[in-house]
């Protein structure tokens, strides 16, 4: 199945309903047929006319791809161009809350405590070059704290609704794995970025990508859907990684960023400062990549709201 199967169109909300006309007084409560059982309320509604986040994922099963490095760099040149900003490190390695200058060991309270014990994201939100909701090694456990919480799948979607109002993007680093962690980022998320390492071990990873994200839509988030891919680590001197776009184009068609994330130095000498390649070197073809797939994420996304 080719991920473009996977891209849904939204279905417009439903009309309000119009003021109530006064009638005459009702009846007793015990007789009113309003009166119904309800089930346990999901997350607050949206308020009406907010300007909400477009939540984006950055996935793939495989490690190594370059998802962190993708998701903060990305988020900072979103932010140059006056976007309002928030990454979240959904990862328990904690790379990009490190990647910010940050020890993931040193912090009282990180993405755990928002999952499991419900403490407000706002809580754990640093302000850096972004806003970054940190991350602990505590994660690692999150999987297993959460499996035995009811709707386990919708921690992340509900504590997202206290912050969505406040930014125009909210973009997660998960972990190389489609656990409950990613399943949950998933059904919190408008939108799927998967960076795909030029490489043939890398494509098969879109696969199970796939299948998962086929089983989420069905069952627990109907609008999510694949925004993109971004090749990583491409090297043009080599036939392999040309062969790899060629592939990625055969098969995904438009679905394939023009931007290609080119082997540099850059993105690892960037976290030691604690910065990302923006701040690092502005003026460097590493920082040009980022704002180049920015301007096309943003496009994307605009087309997706025409679209909906």
């Amino acid at each position: 199945m080719a991920l473009s199967r996977l891209l849904p169109r939204l279905q417009p909300r439903p009309e309000p309903l119009s003021e109530p006309v006064e009638e005459e007084p009702a009846a007793p409560v015990e007789d009113s047929p309003r009166l119904q059982a309800v089930p346990e309320p999901g997350p607050a509604p949206e308020p009406e006319g907010a300007l909400m986040a477009n939540v984006i994922v950055f996935a793939n099963q495989k490690g190594g791809v370059a998802k962190t490095t993708t998701t903060l760099n990305l988020g900072v040149a979103l932010r140059e161009l006056g976007h309002r900003v928030l990454v979240i490190d959904l990862d328990p390695q904690g790379n990009l809350t490190m990647s910010q200058g940050m020890n993931p060991d040193a912090i009282d309270r990180s993405m755990f405590d928002v999952l499991v014990h419900r403490v407000p994201i706002s809580d754990v939100i640093k302000t850096v070059e972004v806003d970054v909701a940190v991350a602990s090694i505590d994660l690692a456990g999150a999987e297993l704290a959460l499996s035995a919480l009811i709707g386990r799948e919708r921690a992340l979607e509900k504590a997202l609704v206290e912050v969505r109002d406040r930014y125009d993007y909210i973009l997660i680093d998960t972990p190389p794995s489609l656990g409950l962690l990613t399943i949950n980022a998933f059904v919190a998320a408008d939108a799927v970025i998967v960076p795909v390492q030029c490489e043939y071990l890398s494509l098969r990873g879109l696969v199970q990508l796939e299948n998962t994200l086929a089983m989420v839509r069905e069952n627990l988030n109907p609008r999510v859907h694949v925004q993109g891919i971004v090749p990583t680590m491409y090297d043009g001197r080599t036939l392999h990684a040309r062969e790899a776009i060629e592939i990625l184009e055969e098969h995904f068609g438009d679905l394939v960023y023009n931007t290609r994330i080119r082997k540099t130095v850059r993105y690892a000498e960037a976290p030691v400062k604690g910065s990302s390649v923006l701040k690092y070197e502005p003026s460097g073809p590493a920082a040009q990549a980022y704002r180049d797939l920015a301007k096309e994420v943003v496009l994307d996304g605009a087309q997706a709201r025409d679209d909906a």
